[in-house]
């Protein structure tokens, strides 16, 4: 069977969510290596909570890419590997994810460029295309500082973008 992504109907579009999930990628490329227990991944992989890699693996099991062995110990010892389904899967994700990391300087510079351009209202409009403020209409404060008359945050400010932390170097064995 094959599939049309671009077909609303299509169940191709779900495996495209499995895949562009980044905690599935990040538990898929957290695989490659060798078969990891539950503990270990958590370890690896940095801000998941126990309950969303408990239900992304399973997911991940019920869509073949994983599989689940429990060994019979006291307590029940259970490994993750990847299915044979995942394993042209692997390289994919892992360049894409090289990519991202090459790229996540420019990426967030953009950002930040779009976010001070933009305005409320913009509507995707050209970046600068609204660099000055409308006629009449209020300025809503720095972006950075808030409101000009109580300091606090603006609904129209963008979030502040942090720059990476040490946590963003490549980390993958």
């Amino acid at each position: 069977m094959s599939g049309d992504a671009f077909n609303p109907d299509c169940p191709t579009r779900q495996v495209l969510d499995r895949i562009g999930d980044r905690w599935a990628t990040l538990i898929l490329l957290s695989l490659e290596a060798g078969p990891l227990r539950f503990s270990a991944l958590r370890r690896r992989i940095g801000g998941i909570s126990q309950k969303m890699l408990s239900q992304t693996l399973k997911s991940l099991e019920r869509d073949g890419l994983v599989t689940r062995t429990a060994f019979p110990t006291v307590p029940v010892t259970v490994e993750y590997a990847l299915a044979p389904l995942a394993e042209g899967l692997i390289d994919i994700l892992a360049r894409i994810a090289r990519w991202a990391e090459a790229h996540v300087g420019e990426i967030e510079a953009s950002r930040r460029r779009h976010d001070v351009l933009a305005r409320p209202g913009d509507e995707g409009g050209p970046a600068g295309a609204r660099e000055r403020p409308a006629p009449n209409r209020p300025e809503t404060g720095h972006p950075e500082t808030g409101h000009p008359e109580t300091g606090r945050p603006s609904l129209a400010s963008p979030a502040p973008v942090r720059p990476p932390g040490p946590g963003c170097q490549a980390t993958r064995a």
